[in-house]
This record gives structure tokens, C-alpha cells and sequence, in this order.
């Protein structure tokens, strides 16, 4: 997944500060992703609730970056060029994006509270797990939404570009 990450900001780190953010925010996930697993492959027990937070206070943002920043950007993106194909597509991905948003309110309710931490904390791993597979699909449905509507008005920007030279 992270070498996914690199690829995905070096395909479209410039096309906007906000998916630039975005994107490093991703990283930043998934190196925190892979230290808590790591964490809790060594000793479960040792795993403690600030961590815990850490990494579900990453998680929340990068959902929530996405949902009340990114798409809604992405969108207007599209807006503005008229691509009402991109549009389309858009609405089916973000539909398919909600699973995986689901998925990072449960784990984030299941460790609020430090009760519900303590209570939780032996199935961290399988959650882990469960959340690899959901954020991996994830990421692959945002990075088909961010090429779709780039590759869309690229082509645009790029004829705008000639008519000023």
C-alpha cells in the first residue's frame, strides 16, 4: 500500500495543494498504519490507548479530509469543465467510498473510550486487518477518481497553456 501512496503523489502531486495535503496525509496513515501493527505484533499488550487514539485521530481526518474537502472539490472540478461523465463515475465511487467510512466509525467507536479500548484491545489485530483490506480499496477508488477527473481536464488545461504561448 505505501509504495501505491508514492506512486499515486507522483502521478498527481501538483495538480492541487489540497490533493498534494491529501495525499501526504495518506502517507502519513499508512506509516502510522504499519507502526501500530508492527506494535502489535511485538506485544499486544504493550499497545496503549493514546496510540490507539494516534492513529484513529489520523484515520478520522484522512476520511474526513476526503469527504468535506477533496470530493467536494473534485466535483467542482468537473462542474466547472462539464464533465458530466466524471460526474457519474463520481457518484458511483463516492457511493462505493462509504463502506470503507463505515468500516473507520466502527473502529473509532470500538476504541473511544479507554472501557471500550481495554475491552477491544485483543481484537486490534483482526481490525487492523479488516481495515488493510477496506483502506486499500479505498485508496483505490480515490486514486480512480482523482485520474478520471485530472485525465479529464488535463487535456483542457493543456489547450489553454497553447493559446496564451
Amino acid at each position: 500500500m505505501l509504495e501505491d501512496c508514492k506512486n499515486a503523489l507522483e502521478r498527481w502531486g501538483g495538480v492541487h495543494s489540497l490533493i498534494d495535503r491529501w495525499l501526504d496525509e495518506r502517507r502519513e496513515l499508512l506509516v502510522d498504519f504499519v507502526e501500530l501493527k508492527q506494535a502489535c505484533d511485538i506485544e499486544l499488550e504493550a499497545v496503549s490507548k493514546s496510540r490507539i487514539d494516534a492513529f484513529s485521530e489520523l484515520l478520522m481526518d484522512y476520511i474526513s479530509a476526503g469527504h468535506f474537502e477533496v470530493y467536494p472539490q473534485l466535483r467542482e472540478e468537473s462542474k466547472a469543465f462539464d464533465d458530466h461523465e466524471g460526474l457519474l463515475l463520481a457518484d458511483k465511487l463516492l457511493e462505493r467510498l462509504e463502506m470503507s467510512t463505515e468500516l473507520v466509525l466502527d473502529f473509532d467507536a470500538d476504541y473511544a473510550s479507554p472501557v471500550r479500548c481495554k475491552q477491544h484491545l485483543a481484537r486490534l489485530p483482526a481490525w487492523l486487518d479488516r481495515l488493510a483490506k477496506g483502506l486499500a480499496e479505498r485508496f483505490s477508488l480515490e486514486d480512480q477518481l482523482i485520474a478520471r477527473l485530472h485525465a479529464a481536464h488535463a487535456p483542457e488545461a493543456a489547450r489553454t497553456e497553447e493559446r496564451q504561448i
